[in-house]
């Protein structure tokens, strides 16, 4: 699935002394630090987002890109090897093309759309990515055999559907977005994101992030979590603000939309740096 946009963008310093404040002592008990930005920089038209694993890329649209980041980092947050992810952003990608649909067949609603009347939580909680991710993985799992099961196979035993080989289609794509999303490759999505002037980091970052992704560490060496966690942050990086992310001796701005080698302040700390 391959869909583009051309947007623009530019990166800020982190203002109002109240939130830095904030987001800043959470984000560094997460291993994440603040850094400032820069001057505006218009953007290049192009794909919002790629994935890229091995020379293969599957593009994005940013808010697609935002869910299967949250898939991604909710099943590496509850320990499922990248199999588990790869059933599941193919399920999502068959199910609703990674988007968060309200309307569905009879009461289904959100990312795998899941049906409140048959137990998959309330109709609010469904339209949660997170908790939409967090109740399939709660499923496969409970799948004997999952593990060594086909994609499809494993997909549909989940969710039951009344096309069971359509989930095939999507699996090639899932692999490469596992993969990139997941931390296995590092650097795997970049993204071109446009925010207004004058926006800032949102105070709601921190919450969302240790929800989604876990409380992280800062390792002495970059690692897949690190990389989990610094994806996550481009994926989001719209929808909370971020015009930066630094992690593993690279750094992925906003403006260009690319991740670039990166020696500037806490390159060796081990953290993720964002702004």
């Amino acid at each position: 699935m391959s869909v583009t946009h051309a947007p623009r963008f530019r990166r800020r310093r982190v203002v109002v002394a109240g939130v830095v404040l904030t987001v800043a002592g959470l984000l560094m008990a997460l291993g994440v630090v603040l850094v400032t930005g820069s001057s505006p920089t218009p953007v290049a038209s192009g794909p919002p987002c790629q994935a890229t694993v091995a020379g293969t890329s599957v593009g994005l649209e940013l808010d697609q890109a935002q869910n299967a980041t949250t898939i991604a980092a909710v099943g590496k947050r509850a320990g499922l090897p990248d199999h588990a992810v790869t059933v599941a952003l193919a399920t999502a990608m068959q199910e609703s093309q990674l988007r968060n649909l309200d309307y569905g067949d009879r009461d289904s609603l959100g990312l795998f759309q899941q049906r409140p009347s048959q137990g998959w939580g309330t109709a609010t909680q469904v339209m949660s990515p997170q908790h939409a991710a967090e109740a399939f993985y709660q499923h496969l799992t409970k799948v004997p055999g999952w593990q060594a099961m086909a994609v499809t196979e494993a997909a549909q035993r989940v969710q039951h559907s009344g096309a069971p080989s359509a989930y095939s289609r999507w699996e090639a794509d899932a692999r490469v977005l596992a993969q990139a999303l997941t931390g296995e490759v590092p650097v795997g999505l970049a993204c071109r994101v446009a925010l207004p002037k004058g926006t800032s980091l949102s105070p709601s970052l921190s919450g969302t992030m240790t929800g989604e992704v876990g409380p992280a560490v800062a390792p002495p060496a970059p690692s897949a979590q690190g990389w989990t966690t610094a994806t996550w942050l481009v994926g989001h990086a719209q929808q909370f603000g971020v015009a930066s992310v630094a992690y593993g001796g690279q750094r992925w701005s906003a403006v260009t939309g690319v991740w670039s080698t990166y020696g500037g302040p806490g390159a060796d700390d081990g953290g993720v740096h964002v702004a």
